[in-house]
């Protein structure tokens, strides 16, 4: 057996592993608005970080994306406080000043009964949202952008410049936060307003993110081969419509919104038109890699891992498992057998991944 593939070998794994198993995740709490079950979910993904993430800046970016989740909760809440009616509800809270509006916007109100129901209900979609935002931190705090991009293929080089500034800009985004309480600590300063903190902080993300992609541009990443305009265009297209077709594909699959035979299969022709595309247009860069990173036994572990967690919930939301819905806001949560053994594979990475080098992870 090839030392890669040993579970317990100190090295950093794949990031594209690890983005598949944290997009299974998102897709498994997409499938429900059951509070243990979302509750569930994020502990699952905050032990995996816990257990596997590195001394590297990005390595925090899962408590920035907790915060954030918290954020969206509370204005899911406040929103649906202002503009909610009695008919969500009986339990009246409270009652908020209401503000006339013009007949034209006879559905909508601002203000008036506060009722019970309709705050547990934002709350619940709000922290369905939250948790996905997670998943998504987590695949932030474990993989490393600039090796992730190292990965792509090389039908999407063209497009590694405005991945970098997209995909860095998250990481950078903690690193200079942390940097800026850092020297307000040393200054004497605990705390900062939120104008004379927010804009140093932005304007230094993006510029870390500008820069390095300018360094990847004058070093002339993304350089193609001469290749027949007639191929370029059938590469194009076909990942123009693979995109499309794994969109509508993974759309319909999260919300409903078609027949689960129909949303099947827009997203495997969706994949295979991406997958014949990426291989062909690989004929169009000719470069050598430097320490390619290995794709190995645990990386295979670690994206089963995502895609059992997301195919029992899927499955489960198929064949209407009680639990994954509630009945009413004001339900007790069930506790769905089924759900709940399918969300505990996604721990198999704090066992599978192998142990990490620390401060070898850039």
């Amino acid at each position: 057996m090839r030392a890669v593939h040993r579970l317990t070998l100190p090295r950093a794994l794949h990031p594209g592993a690890w983005w598949l198993w944290a997009l299974g995740m998102a897709v498994a709490a997409s499938r429900t608005r059951n509070p243990v079950l979302l509750v569930l979910i994020l502990a699952v993904t905050g032990f995996v970080v816990a257990a596997r993430r590195t001394d590297a800046p990005w390595a925090h970016s899962f408590t920035a994306f907790l915060k954030l989740g918290l954020m969206v909760i509370g204005i899911r809440i406040v929103l649906q406080a202002l503009l909610s009616t009695r008919s969500q509800g009986n339990v009246v809270l409270f009652t908020l000043p209401q503000i006339p509006l013009p007949d034209w916007a006879a559905g909508v109100k601002l203000g008036g009964q506060v009722t019970l129901e309709a705050v547990v209900t934002a709350l619940y979609d709000g922290g369905q949202l939250a948790v996905m935002l997670c998943c998504i931190g987590a695949a932030n705090a474990l993989a490393s952008p600039r090796r992730l991009l190292k990965s792509l293929p090389g039908a999407l080089y063209e497009m590694g410049v405005a991945c970098v500034v997209a995909l860095t800009f998250a990481p950078q985004l903690v690193t200079d936060a942390r940097r800026i309480r850092a020297a307000r600590r040393l200054r004497g300063r605990s705390r900062g307003s939120f104008r004379t903190t927010a804009m140093p902080v932005l304007e230094g993300a993006l510029d870390r993110s500008v820069e390095l992609a300018a360094a990847m541009d004058s070093r002339g990443y993304g350089r193609t081969a001469q290749v027949p305009r007639r191929q370029r265009r059938i590469t194009g297209l076909c990942v123009l419509l693979g995109l499309l077709g794994i969109l509508l594909g993974v759309y319909a699959l999260l919300t409903d919104s078609l027949a689960f035979p129909f949303a099947l299969t827009a997203l495997a022709i969706g994949l295979l038109l991406a997958v014949g595309a990426l291989g062909i247009g690989r004929q169009r860069v000719t470069r050598t890699r430097y320490r390619p990173d290995p794709w190995a036994l645990p990386e295979w572990l670690v994206t089963a891992a995502g895609a059992a967690a997301a195919a029992v919930m899927v499955v489960a939301a198929v064949r209407g498992v009680h639990g994954l819905l509630l009945a009413g806001p004001l339900v007790v949560p069930p506790i769905p057998l089924l759900p709940v053994l399918g969300v505990l594979i996604g721990l198999a990475p704090a066992l599978a991944a192998p142990p990490v080098r620390q401060g070898a992870a850039a």
